[in-house]
């Protein structure tokens, strides 16, 4: 599928503040942002398209969950009879003339989920997140602490890369035996089973936290791979304050 026009979205609470932009009423207050058929329109953490005649899409009302039918890998949702929204973590977009080449999944991941920490950064120069699953759970809380962080290693005596190893990553090294991998460093704290709830709930009323949603399973997914990551790290380089260590490449 090929798309026209790939425009960039407001920030998601935008409509809050159309008061303060305008002397007049809402000139917004009955339209709403729908992509048409060769639209596709990118948020923080999706993509909206129109439904068209997409297959996956599904038939009842009460079920807004768009399931790969291949897979069983929750997709998106649908947010309204002709919108989807797809996850930038299940769905990959590229340049129609360039070659496809396989990702491993946990590199996706955490590849997508670093780009959007830094590109939200740099517009909102905001360095602290909370990572929400589709059930309006808490998952992780996130705190960009270095986003221009350079790994290099040996790949003999790699343990980073033998941990990565486990969901079937391999990155490559850029010559030789050494591999060097842009990273961000980030400090983060698992909110699973109630853990660190008065913290989540002190960041969820902080103005100065950005909030990004994803499906519920990679949230779980991402949790995993952060914690693989921080185990590689020496013992003396896993805890900052209280938050757990982890360098993710993108």
């Amino acid at each position: 599928r090929k798309f026209i026009r790939v425009l960039p979205l407001p920030s998601e609470n935008w409509s809050d503040l159309v008061e303060e932009w305008c002397c007049h009423p809402n000139p917004f207050a009955r339209s709403t942002l729908h992509p048409q058929h060769d639209d596709c329109f990118l948020g923080d953490t999706f993509f909206l398209l129109n439904s068209g005649n997409e297959s996956h899409v599904p038939e009842s009302p009460e079920n807004t969950r768009v399931i790969c039918k291949r897979c069983k890998t929750m997709l998106g949702e649908t947010v309204s009879p002709d919108t989807i929204k797809y996850y930038i973590t299940e769905v990959i977009i590229q340049p129609s003339e360039g070659c496809f080449s396989p990702t491993p999944r946990s590199q996706f991941v955490q590849s997508m989920v670093a780009q959007c920490l830094l590109e939200l950064s740099s517009a909102k120069s905001t360095f602290r997140f909370t990572i929400k699953g589709n059930d309006g759970k808490t998952y992780i809380l996130i705190w960009l602490l270095n986003s221009d962080t350079l790994l290099v290693e040996s790949l003999e005596s790699s343990s980073s890369l033998s941990v990565l190893t486990l969901f079937g990553d391999t990155f490559m090294p850029s010559s030789g035996q050494v591999g060097s991998w842009d990273a961000v460093k980030v400090l983060y704290q698992p909110c699973i089973k109630c853990r660190n709830k008065e913290l989540a709930d002190e960041w969820e009323n902080d103005m100065g936290v950005h909030p990004l949603k994803f499906p519920s399973e990679t949230c779980l997914e991402l949790l995993l791979i952060l914690g693989l990551s921080t185990a590689s790290l020496p013992p003396s380089l896993r805890c900052m304050k209280s938050f757990q260590v982890r360098n993710s490449c993108y």
